[in-house]
């Protein structure tokens, strides 16, 4: 089953919380903090795997998440850390954020491997918050929270080399005849449903791929037939095999094929009707009139193409001049410059985006204070009892809330409540 795109959400792990834990050791206040750090999250790698050619892996699977940190324990002992997600996609996979279908990640290169999103780092334990001041700190940093995103796996051929035409043209046949590609031939239309790469070799070193893609038809762009699924794959190539028959023994014109074919190339995409072509006027084993192909040849080369070959695919015939001129051509042209990466943090920071004090007034005298500065001061320590409320509103007036309320308009006597908890504001 050949499938080209998927939506998942990708989730990194989350860091292990610090420990604040104390050691029994005489003369020594609480016996010493000895809490120890917690481990990391695991990161979401992507691989970009050789041997797979298809997204049929996330069709059904659809949320994939890293492994979580351990808590930090006693005796200064650090969490183990969250496993690494490894996702293998094919080349070519181009990763996009669902919501804005930005390109975050490219990956066009055999056995690639990049860390997208990292995991949250583990939490301090209490060891470091001793002081001269704090010699029994009940204080430890939270671990941090992974990261989690919705993106579009989309998948586009690498191909050096692209054939296009209507179906049953001679597509199939030709890629089986220049390459060791099994590509289903039949006398009806559509009897290729899916593309296929093959590698055509010009000598023992020098060799470039070539792909079949369904057959295209008028409207093709719009979504009629099979072939506007899989046009996407030959924007990335950097020539195009337009194999036409000119026979025209089904009842079609040679001339009307090739307008309408690259009519659709060009309805799709600009880029697709700006690359350089080779027709391949195939089937002429078939023509009994020759003044047709040279009329059909002519015709080409006023249309802009200036390479065309008759050949006979089912012969073998005419085959080797067309291989050794796309090999010559693409050696000149340029791999089309991929679409700029958009940075995964940057995304991220949008997304999540909040002010730094976000006060809210529920009814009369009661406030409920929330915003980024109260959200990091949440994630990142941990706060035991009664001294760790203390501590928590120590931290946040140093931070600034005192003068965000009075700005607010909160009076002495209304409470305030912060991440569920509530207190009364005192002056």
């Amino acid at each position: 089953m050949f499938i080209d795109e998927s939506v998942i959400t990708v989730i990194s792990g989350k860091g292990g919380d610090g420990a604040a834990t104390f050691r029994r050791e005489k003369f020594v206040q609480f016996g010493g903090p000895d809490g120890g750090d917690g481990g990391k999250g695991g990161d979401i790698v992507f691989i970009a795997d050789p041997n797979i050619n298809t997204l049929v892996d996330f069709k059904s699977s659809k949320k994939f998440k890293a492994g979580d940190g351990t808590k930090g324990s006693a005796a200064r002992c650090t969490g183990k850390s969250g496993e690494d997600l490894v996702i293998k996609v094919p080349v070519g996979t181009m990763i996009r954020d669902f919501e804005s279908n930005r390109l975050l990640l490219d990956l066009s290169n055999p056995n690639e491997r990049v860390v997208f999103l990292k995991g949250g780092d583990g939490g301090r334990g209490n060891i470091h918050f001793k002081s001269s001041v704090k010699k029994a700190p009940k204080l430890a940093e939270s671990g941090r929270e992974g990261l989690e995103l919705k993106i579009k796996l989309e998948l586009k051929l690498l191909a050096d080399v692209a054939l296009v035409g209507y179906p049953s043209v001679g597509k199939s046949s030709f890629i089986n005849k220049v390459s060791a590609a099994k590509s289903k031939v039949a006398s009806y239309h559509f009897t290729t449903l899916k593309p296929k790469l093959g590698v055509v070799r010009i000598d023992d070193e020098q060799s470039f791929v070539i792909a079949d893609v369904p057959g295209l038809i008028e409207g093709a762009h719009k979504g009629v037939g099979l072939g506007d699924r899989f046009l996407k794959h030959i924007e990335r190539c950097k020539l195009i095999i337009h194999i036409i028959d000119v026979s025209g023994i089904d009842g079609r014109d040679p001339k009307e094929d090739f307008i309408k074919i690259n009519q659709e190339l060009k309805n799709y995409s600009e880029k697709l009707s700006k690359k350089q072509q080779i027709v391949v006027a195939n089937k002429i084993d078939m023509l009994y009139e020759e003044e047709k192909l040279d009329e059909f040849e002519k015709f080409v080369k006023e249309n802009g193409v200036e390479y065309v070959y008759p050949v006979s695919v089912i012969a073998n015939e005419g085959l080797k001049p067309v291989l050794n001129k796309a090999w010559e051509m693409i050696q000149e042209i340029p791999r089309e410059e991929l679409e700029e990466e958009y940075s995964v943090d940057e995304l991220l920071r949008e997304i999540n985006k909040k002010e730094d004090w976000e006060i809210r007034k529920l009814e009369d005298h009661v406030f409920e204070v929330d915003g980024r500065i109260v959200d990091d001061v949440l994630k990142k320590y941990v706060f035991m009892g009664e001294e760790g409320i203390i501590n928590f509103l120590q931290k946040m007036r140093s931070l600034g809330m005192e003068t965000e309320l009075e700005n607010a308009g909160v009076e002495e006597g209304d409470i305030i409540v912060i991440a569920g908890y509530e207190f009364e504001y005192v002056l």
